[in-house]
């Protein structure tokens, strides 16, 4: 059998009816683009694992069939994962008689350096949004003190915030598709929790849902906005502001760090940004966490 023919088949009977139609719809991109260009007229049992090696070598050095470019280890490492799996099932199966790619040498990752706003940057931000006439990016200072992820952000309705307990509860997400926002369960299991409101948001939470009559707590003209439009607006934000470009996720990344530098514990931040360890975190937010340390090791110096 082909390995393309094979491929189809394992994404609709065995990936698409137990995961989340963004997974499959990236599954399925990932196989169209990175797989079957390079693999799919194999035969199953002419993946050797030296094929298989050569093919991860290939991807290093010229995957992206647009640029001629190696792709990211980050990226080849996904695509690994589903040559994996895909075999694996293969072979419980009878369709090869080994699993050759268990013995695929994996490209080393380096964890990126996060990027997050200064204190200067975030007054700006804050001090831009509060003074604004738009009630919708007051979202922004919610992920300055809470640590949502975007997705979690538009799709947080006034009923999974409780403005008396101070708490909100994360059990969905949302991203944009051709046929508009589709919404569902959160990233992973342990991205469902609880995110304790800072004091000070409790005031501008209460006006913004006084003046809100949409279920949601960041809206337009009642509903909901697109992922992408939202990430432009505040793209647009920053450069009224003269502040240099840095995505949507590094108001996350900013929650993070103020949080570390406040001295809160690896532990509690964890489960806060609803990761699946501290380990996690702690890979992460290392640098931050660095910086702060040698931060209080100088004003103790100055102690002495």
């Amino acid at each position: 059998m082909k390995y393309s023919e094979w491929l189809y088949l394992w994404l609709d009977n065995y990936v698409e009816p137990s995961n989340k139609l963004r997974t499959c719809q990236r599954y399925r991109q990932i196989i169209v683009n990175h797989v079957i260009p390079f693999l799919g007229n194999k035969e199953i049992y002419e993946l050797s694992p030296l094929v298989l090696q050569q093919y991860v070598s290939e991807l290093l050095a010229h995957g992206n069939l647009k640029t001629g470019q190696g792709l990211a280890p980050n990226t080849v490492n996904a695509v690994i994962s589903i040559v994996q799996n895909s075999l694996k099932t293969a072979h419980m199966l009878g369709y090869a008689d080994n699993y050759a790619a268990k013995m695929i040498k994996r490209p080393k990752v380096v964890e990126r350096k996060v990027e997050c706003f200064t204190l200067a940057e975030q007054k700006k931000i804050e001090t831009a949004v509060l003074n604004g006439k738009k009630s919708k990016m007051l979202g922004v200072v919610l992920c300055l003190y809470t640590g949502l992820r975007i997705g979690e952000l538009i799709a947080l309705k006034w009923c999974n915030v409780d403005l008396q307990k101070g708490l909100i509860e994360v059990c969905c997400s949302c991203h944009d598709s051709k046929d508009g926002i589709v919404f569902d369960n959160p990233k992973t299991e342990s991205s469902r929790r609880i995110i304790p409101i800072p004091k000070q948001l409790i005031p501008l939470l209460k006006g913004m849902k006084k003046n809100d009559r949409s279920d949601f707590v960041v809206s337009q003209n009642g509903k909901p906005v697109c992922v992408r439009s939202y990430q432009r607006s505040f793209e647009l934000l920053l450069k009224k502001l003269n502040i240099p470009h840095k995505g949507f996720h590094s108001l996350r990344h900013t929650f993070a760090t103020r949080a570390l530098e406040c001295g809160m514990d690896v532990k509690s931040l964890s489960e806060i940004l609803g990761h699946k360890n501290p380990v996690v975190t702690l890979n992460r937010y290392a640098h931050s966490l660095l910086e702060h340390k040698s931060a209080m090791m100088n004003r103790l110096g100055k102690l002495l």
